[in-house]
C-alpha cells in the first residue's frame, strides 16, 4: 500500500459558493499512479467543508438556502463578539458540513453515482483561496 499526500488550491467566493472539485481529484489520481484505493478529500480551516451532491442549478441555489435557513448570516453569534469578525455562521456552517469525504476509487476511477460530484463549500463571508489536502491510499 501506498500513501501519496497532495494540495490543490481552489479560489472561492464565500457566502456558501459551492464549486465542483471532481475533476481535479481525479486528475491527482490518475497523476499518481495508483489504481485502487481511497482518496481522503479535506479542507484545512474553519468556515469551509466538503461533501457530494448533483452539481446542477437547482441544488446551487437549494443547498445555500437550506444553510440560510438553519443557521442564518445575520443572526447574533457570540463568535462574532469574541472576534469581531462577523462570520460565526460560517463556522457552525462548516462544522455541520464537516471537513472531509473519503471516496474510493477502482481502476484509477473515482466510484462515485452518476449524478454525483465532489465539491468544496466555503462558508466565509469572504471570498479566499483555499488548500484542499487530497491524501491517495491505495496499490
Amino acid at each position: 500500500m501506498q500513501i501519496k499526500t497532495i494540495t490543490i488550491s481552489i479560489g472561492t467566493k464565500g457566502y456558501c459558493d459551492i464549486v465542483d472539485i471532481t475533476h481535479e481529484v481525479q486528475k491527482v489520481i490518475n497523476e499518481n499512479g495508483l489504481k485502487e484505493g481511497n482518496a481522503l478529500v479535506f479542507v484545512p480551516g474553519a468556515t469551509a467543508g466538503v461533501t457530494t451532491i448533483e452539481y446542477e442549478p437547482g441544488l446551487l441555489k437549494d443547498y445555500p438556502q437550506f444553510f440560510e435557513k438553519l443557521i442564518p448570516s445575520n443572526a447574533k453569534y457570540a463568535h462574532d463578539e469574541t472576534w469581531d469578525d462577523s462570520n460565526g455562521f460560517s463556522h457552525i456552517r462548516s462544522s455541520l458540513q464537516g471537513a472531509s469525504l473519503t471516496v474510493p476509487f477502482s481502476n484509477t476511477k473515482l466510484m462515485l453515482g452518476t449524478w454525483q460530484q465532489i465539491v468544496l463549500v466555503d462558508f466565509d463571508n469572504r471570498s479566499r483561496k483555499r488548500k484542499v489536502i487530497i491524501q491517495l491510499m491505495g496499490q
